[in-house]
């Protein structure tokens, strides 16, 4: 199985709620996440993580900090995720492309969208990197 490069983004609203994303395609359909997807050819991984944003929450956002790395696999897919902290620039929330919905989450409500430990880890680690 190939493992393919993708990203993640951060992003905290000015009241401490995250972006996240569900999910329209395989792996994980249905499920709650951090906005994000495959890198392109010839793509930085900061622009890649820039356009899926766009595409997925049709918000422009600015990268501040990279978080982390991890592998993924599940479903018959591998993806080498990089996620990255971001601040939100312009744009009104409104999903799009491979998220049926977008929604700002209190970290108080992450058990309702049953996100992952892998998920909460990685906004912990933006929330305390400031």
């Amino acid at each position: 199985m190939e493992t393919k490069l993708a990203v993640g983004a951060v992003i905290f609203r000015d009241d401490g709620a995250v972006l996240v994303v569900r999910r329209a395609k395989p792996p994980a359909e249905g499920s709650w996440t951090l906005p994000g997807g495959r890198v392109e050819d010839g793509e930085t991984l900061e622009h890649a993580v820039v356009r899926e944003v766009r595409e997925e929450t049709s918000l422009e956002v600015v990268v501040t900090k990279e978080l982390e790395t991890l592998v993924l696999e599940r479903e018959g897919f591998s993806y080498r995720i990089t996620d990255f902290s971001c601040r939100r620039v312009s744009g009104e929330l409104r999903a799009g492309d491979d998220a049926s919905s977008a929604r700002w989450v209190l970290p108080q409500n992450f058990d309702d969208l049953a996100l992952t430990a892998d998920v909460r880890r990685v906004i912990a680690r933006a929330r305390d990197s400031g």
